[in-house]
């Protein structure tokens, strides 16, 4: 099983591992794409206002800025420990125990808009690109993106079960057909549901623990809902591959 996360703008800063290395990044097939960001995020990050408008940064854009200037050569930690915000407070992998984490190393990746996809342990510096950014003189993200990893994934998920609960955005950038997607939704008590957006990251958080942490590997969509209610998460089979989250 290999549980999709989607990333967050908000990273934490630091680092205790050497510079990046686009070789030690697992899907080494988009390595090509990559290194074509990298430049050109570095590049970008010596033109301030260019830079600032591009990625839609308003207060705060120096220190992003700074943070994209320095991606060949600032620390890297895991992803997993790199992503912060409403989701990853809910993961919790600060929780973990030595043999959770090994689960979430192996089942877990995560998207991103500069390295298309990366495992839970690979390791990343912070940077500053979102799913819907266009840099100046390169075609769009998902352009870049979708030559490559719809097939990488593709190879890297052959004959497992997919969970993606990337955004719209990000899965965008390269589907993965048949994968189980969450959706979370309110329902009123007249029994009138409505997707919600407040409740989405942090219940997607918690479903991503309950899959990383579960003892059986699940391998289909009824076992994914069925680890879902273990973990206290209302949940409806809605599809072959469309789970509802309740909150």
């Amino acid at each position: 099983m290999l549980v999709l996360l989607p990333p967050s703008e908000t990273k934490s800063d630091g680092g205790a591992l050497g510079p990046l290395d686009l070789a030690a990044l697992s899907l080494p097939q988009l390595n090509d794409v990559r290194g074509r960001l990298v430049t050109e995020l570095v590049r970008l990050a010596g033109r301030p206002e260019t830079a600032a408008e591009a990625l839609g940064l308003g207060k705060g854009a120096d220190a992003e800025l700074a943070r994209n200037a320095a991606l060949r050569s600032s620390a890297t930690r895991p992803a997993l420990e790199r992503y912060t915000g409403v989701l990853y407070d809910a993961f919790d992998a600060g929780s973990l125990t030595k043999a959770q984490r090994a689960k979430a190393y192996a089942r877990l990746a995560i998207g991103s808009a500069l390295f298309g996809v990366v495992r839970a342990a690979d390791p990343i510096p912070a940077y500053r690109l979102s799913g819907g950014s266009k840099l100046p003189g390169l075609p769009t993200l998902a352009a870049l993106w979708k030559p490559v990893l719809a097939q990488a994934l593709r190879e890297e998920t052959t004959g497992e079960l997919v969970v993606d609960l990337r955004s719209g955005t990000y899965q965008q950038l390269g589907r993965v057909p048949g994968a189980v997607t969450a959706t979370v939704v309110t329902e009123r008590p007249d029994g009138k549901r409505s997707v919600v957006s407040h409740f989405n990251k942090h219940h997607k958080g918690l479903l991503a623990r309950a899959l990383v942490c579960a003892r059986s590997e699940p391998t289909d969509i009824g076992a994914v809902a069925r680890v879902a209610e273990k973990a206290g998460l209302r949940s409806e089979i809605t599809s072959p591959t469309e789970l509802l989250l309740f909150t």
